[in-house]
């Protein structure tokens, strides 16, 4: 979640006038995250979150998204569920950008990382996709492979030397991901985004998960992997937490088993899941927006993690 489009007051307030849920109290920007503008709201009923979609979010794919969490909530995964307007649309405009309302969630998300919160996660991961895999839905990975080779021709040529090292790693991983990359693995759909900041607790219990911006048809592996390098990873990408991998994968195959191509081509799919990342941070590392109000996320903590994975090969 982050801040690009400000709002003023009034332009929320008429903007609930198309809706049932009551007048507007207050609200709140959301300053995490990179990829949307987010607000919290306060109405006379209720507390909601209203999110105007930006960047790399197509709006052919925004029923898609807001299928999927209605499916989900269905289904008894707790996720926000998109809020319809007086005209029973989801998907209106503000500002002539798309935006939606949805649900808000309590919980918080974790200062402190312990094993236990790592097997609720392993496990909530294994629910997702045995929800999904029964879905009759689909999005092409809009960030797959060859994507990235474009990200990666977006910014390789700037004339700025303190990147040439991260350009000339991403440029061999880049060939290497090409000549070894993984086919006929289980696909469903995938979260592909479960970063700590997208995942609320309440005392050590999951209690909803956050962001489906990124969710498409993909390996099951490559969420998994995302997950481990952003949970299992502390000092900037430095030191690696053995025991967290061993909570998450005791969760997850407490309700999927990997399968033995999977177990294969693992240290692949993280590297890749890796470079997924580091390729998006460095480019909006680039091109970060002056007025946006966000954070920056440093794109150094996956070289070191995408460095580590190079040296070491985890086994399950």
């Amino acid at each position: 979640m982050a801040v690009f489009t400000k709002l003023e007051k009034k332009e929320i307030k008429d903007f609930l006038k198309n809706f049932s849920i009551g007048d507007l109290i207050s609200f709140e920007g959301i300053v995490k995250g990179t990829e949307n503008s987010n607000f919290k709201i306060i109405t006379s009923k209720n507390k909601y979150i209203l999110t105007i979609l930006e960047k790399r979010v197509e709006e052919e794919d925004l029923p898609f998204f807001m299928s999927l969490q209605n499916e989900l909530v269905e289904h008894g995964f707790n996720c926000p569920k998109p809020i319809k307007n007086n005209n029973n649309l989801i998907i209106n405009k503000l500002k002539n950008k798309n935006a939606v309302i949805i649900s808000f969630l309590d919980g918080e998300n974790l200062s402190t990382i312990m094993p236990e919160h790592c097997y609720e996660l392993g496990s909530k991961i294994a629910e997702f996709t045995n929800i999904t895999k029964k879905l009759k839905l689909s999005r092409v990975n809009s960030l797959r492979y060859e994507n990235w080779v474009k990200i990666y021709e977006s910014f390789k040529n700037i004339n700025d030397y303190s990147y040439q090292e991260y350009f000339s790693v991403l440029n061999e991983e880049l060939i290497f991901l090409k000549k070894n990359w993984p086919i006929n693995l289980p696909k469903a759909i995938i979260h592909a985004d479960l970063f700590k900041d997208n995942i609320f607790f309440k005392k050590k219990k999951i209690a909803g998960v956050i962001d489906f911006y990124f969710s498409c048809y993909h390996f099951f592996l490559y969420d998994i992997c995302i997950v481990i390098n952003d949970w299992c990873f502390q000092n900037n990408g430095m030191l690696f937490k053995y025991d967290f991998l061993d909570a998450i994968i005791k969760g997850y195959r407490k309700k999927r088993k990997f399968t033995s191509e999977e177990l294969n081509v693992f240290n692949v799919v993280l590297r890749a899941a890796t470079v997924r990342i580091l390729m998006t941070r460095l480019h909006d590392y680039i091109f970060h927006p002056k007025d946006a109000i966000v954070v920056k996320k440093d794109p150094f903590q996956y070289y070191n993690i995408l460095k580590w994975h190079q040296e070491n090969r985890l086994i399950l």
